[in-house]
């Protein structure tokens, strides 16, 4: 039984969103007496975020499911600046072009999560360049700087580790940390937020927010973050052989998105279900209680699940009968992931092990040569093991494709271009 009074605080213990905690008392009498605002930043390094952003949106979602108000917090302010924290050298300088398309990619994905509105509980988005591209540096240093210790600083992990290791840290960077924990006090006089949420790794950048609002608005403001999430053999989340596993569809098809949540490690279904799908706990645990082939039961419904709540229902189902009747039927289901080639190659030929890096199977040709010793590749479903073999129009079937298989879960279709 959970000792949290307040439905969000029950439910983030539940579902093991729960890290680090300013206050956890405080913040559980705050949500279960009054509607509270929360926000969590993202920065725009990219034109998509990827899985591992989306423990921080289902945060959002669930808090603005309790009854409170979320904000996503666009850093297009702070993208301009760099998050050094887990970086070993500097993020790349953007334009402000690129941010700003950067920008316009990662807010689509907030509308499938969350909604948007002006009722009290209603969602809302903001952006920190609203606001620090209008500061004042004088000023800046006066009002805000002297209350940050740079003795405090050189000993958080995102500037010791590059000092220790002598890598260059740019005083750009090095300001970071102010900007962060100003934004929360900006961000609080607008909106009277209370709390910041994000993953462990920015607990020292949310607690100078919370440390600047008791000096310069006298007021407890809150932190929480969730835990550094890992698959079960130690992988970073959100990492495949292949690349990033993108939130938007057209940098990742649904599909694929779907077969990323099918290839979860046994170990991991249960925690997963609870963190990435709605599905009530009861059910969570009677699916993470299978064991034997039935885990592959649990896999589809996370699978299906976790689509679902990104991409739609219909995109989720359409996905899992493509997976079917590729994986149980032997079929060259039109839903699987395509390539094209020019014509003029695959009548010349194609070296197997290049076309299987080419198609994303491989990240190279040793992993391909390694995988066809091994029998893990199969061409048309049929079984292949001679790394010179060459793949030529010949091998189209009569559906006019070539199917390339890596194992029982990974399939691509190639049609000439």
């Amino acid at each position: 039984m959970s000792s949290y009074k307040s439905e969000f605080m029950r439910t983030m213990e539940e579902r093991g969103f729960l890290h680090q905690l300013s206050n956890a008392d405080g913040l559980d009498e705050l949500c279960a007496s009054e509607t509270v605002t929360a926000y969590i930043g993202f920065d725009c390094t990219a034109s998509s975020l990827h899985v591992g952003s989306l423990v921080q949106i289902m945060m959002l979602h669930w808090f603005q499911q309790s009854g409170h108000r979320a904000i996503t917090l666009m850093g297009s302010g702070t993208t301009r600046v760099g998050d050094p924290t887990g970086k070993d050298e500097s993020r790349k300088v953007l334009t402000d072009e690129n941010i700003e398309d950067n920008k316009n990619g990662i807010k689509q994905v907030f509308e499938k999560f969350l909604t948007f509105g002006d009722g009290p509980s209603d969602a809302m988005m903001m952006d920190n360049a609203d606001w620090l591209l209008k500061l004042n540096y004088m000023d800046f240093l006066r009002d805000v700087g002297r209350y940050f210790s740079v003795n405090q600083m050189i000993q958080r992990d995102s500037v010791k580790l590059r000092l220790e290791r002598e890598q260059h840290l740019s005083f750009l960077e090095f300001n970071y940390m102010l900007l962060q924990g100003y934004d929360y006090l900006e961000i609080h006089r607008r909106t009277g937020c209370r709390l910041q949420m994000g993953g462990s790794d920015q607990w020292s950048n949310i607690l100078s927010g919370v440390d600047l609002g008791r000096r310069l608005a006298d007021k407890e403001l809150f932190a929480l973050t969730t835990p550094l999430l890992t698959t079960a053999s130690g992988a970073k989340m959100g990492k495949t052989a292949a690349g990033a596993v993108w939130l938007n569809a057209d940098m990742l098809s649904p599909y694929d998105y779907w077969q990323f949540w099918r290839n979860t490690e046994d170990a991991d279904v249960e925690k997963f279900l609870k963190l990435f799908t709605v599905l009530p706990m009861d059910e969570i645990k009677r699916l993470g209680a299978l064991s034997g082939t039935e885990i592959n039961d649990a896999k589809k419904v996370l699978a299906t699940e976790a689509t679902a709540l990104l991409h739609g229902r219909e995109e989720a189902e359409k996905a899992a009968e493509t997976a079917r009747k590729a994986f149980e039927e032997g079929a060259n289901a039109a839903g699987l992931p395509t390539i094209e080639v020019p014509q003029a190659e695959l009548e010349a030929g194609i070296g197997v092990l290049g076309l299987y890096v080419t198609a994303g199977l491989c990240s190279s040709n040793g992993e391909t040569r390694r995988n066809l010793k091994g029998g893990g590749v199969r061409i048309n479903d049929k079984a292949e093991q001679d790394h010179t073999r060459t793949i030529t129009i010949a091998d189209l079937t009569n559906d006019g494709v070539i199917k390339l298989s890596l194992g029982k879960k990974k399939h691509v279709l190639v049609k000439p271009a």
